[in-house]
């Protein structure tokens, strides 16, 4: 079911450590209804998480890929960090205005 041949490799890290912080999320969430300051916490750790997931499937697909892979095959070049980059700074405005524009309904009474 799942292929593991005991090497730890950097995307199980990554996978642990969104894991980790989805579980943060879930706590705001579920366990603190988003209440006062646990609203920012849930949106910013959605977004890390989103982000963290988002950064894995760039390495992927400059992995996997064949264009990509020739723009790219060491993972160190221009086009690699510039994707990179790009991912990184569309997160942050996204989760900058989720931040800023969201709020939730008021609790029916």
């Amino acid at each position: 079911l799942f292929p593991f041949d005991g090497k730890v490799l950097p995307s199980h890290i990554t996978g642990v450590i969104s894991l980790a912080v989805l579980a943060i999320a879930y706590l705001a969430y579920y366990q603190f209804k988003m209440a006062g300051r646990w609203r920012a916490t849930y949106i910013v750790t959605a977004v890390i998480a989103f982000y963290l997931n988002a950064f894995v499937a760039v390495v992927q697909a400059f992995l996997k890929l064949e264009p990509l892979k020739s723009l790219a095959p060491t993972q160190s070049e221009p086009p690699f960090q510039a994707a990179q980059g790009a991912l990184l700074l569309v997160v942050i405005a996204m989760g900058y205005l989720a931040v800023k524009k969201y709020h939730p309904a008021p609790a029916a009474a």
